[in-house]
């Protein structure tokens, strides 16, 4: 095969040497090739990345990139869960200090609302509650929550039981309390089975709410001290007896009774 020797045609030490001047933007003058990198960035169109340079053309940086990222996000992470935890604690005893030393309808809803500390660990109400009283000048504290995290009038009891407690002898700290009632609420399908929420809570519970039962705490003084007692209202009779034979309480005295 006869090879043409084309006529202005480069050698191969003369390409290679062209080449070397050329950046990015096609140009080999450098003037001109600085001016077409600023308009090219002022309209946003390229990076101002030379690939025939020695600064990372191929990408190795990356690696070294994500990994800064992935460093950095979980030191990010772990310092809102930290700072997380912070705050929750300072308002968990902000609630308890407000409930033993200031008794009002705010006071209260934030309690409810953001829960209570209750012996060595903490106590969270249901997010469906109202204040009906809160008031030092009569002495009571009147609220009901609608429990839809329980899927068994045992479970219901258990959990309301210790809300109630936790409330209750926080509330009644205050030298000016002397009752508190708390009304537990259920959803009910049309069978009278309890509903409960669904999809970590996303999903609540559609059945008719009704009455399950009533803690009443009250504290009485007498010679010898303080007294706390509980009284238990507002279930049914065979669910009395039901509980009466699998859950035993700590505080006495305790009483069970139904509500006329």
């Amino acid at each position: 095969m006869n090879a043409r020797v084309q006529r202005g045609a480069l050698s191969a030490d003369e390409a290679e040497e062209l080449f070397s001047t050329v950046d990015h933007t096609g140009h080999s003058d450098e003037e001109r090739a600085r001016r077409q990198r600023a308009h090219r960035k002022e309209k946003g169109v390229s990076v101002d990345v030379d690939p025939l340079s020695g600064d990372d053309p191929s990408g190795s940086d990356v690696s070294r990139v994500i990994t800064r990222t992935a460093v950095t996000f979980v030191l990010v992470f772990l310092v809102l869960v930290v700072a997380g935890q912070v705050a929750f604690g300072i308002i968990r005893r902000a609630n308890t200090a407000h409930l033993a030393e200031t008794a009002s309808v705010r006071t209260v809803a934030d309690a409810l609302r953001g829960g209570v500390e209750w012996g060595d660990g903490f106590t969270q109400f249901p997010e469906d509650f109202t204040v009906q009283e809160a008031d030092e000048n009569t002495g009571v504290i009147e609220v009901g929550v609608v429990d839809s995290g329980s899927s068994t009038s045992l479970e219901c009891f258990s959990s309301s039981q210790v809300q109630a407690t936790a409330l209750a002898v926080n509330a009644l700290l205050n030298p000016n309390i002397d009752t508190v009632i708390y009304h537990v609420s259920v959803h009910v399908d049309e069978d009278g089975n309890m509903q409960q929420s669904s999809l970590f809570g996303f999903f609540k519970p559609t059945g008719d709410v009704t009455s399950f039962m009533t803690f009443v705490w009250r504290k009485t003084q007498s010679a010898t001290g303080v007294n706390f007692s509980c009284t238990i209202t507002g279930i049914d009779e065979s669910l009395q007896e039901e509980l009466r034979d699998q859950v035993t309480t700590s505080f006495t005295p305790v009483q069970t009774s139904r509500a006329n």
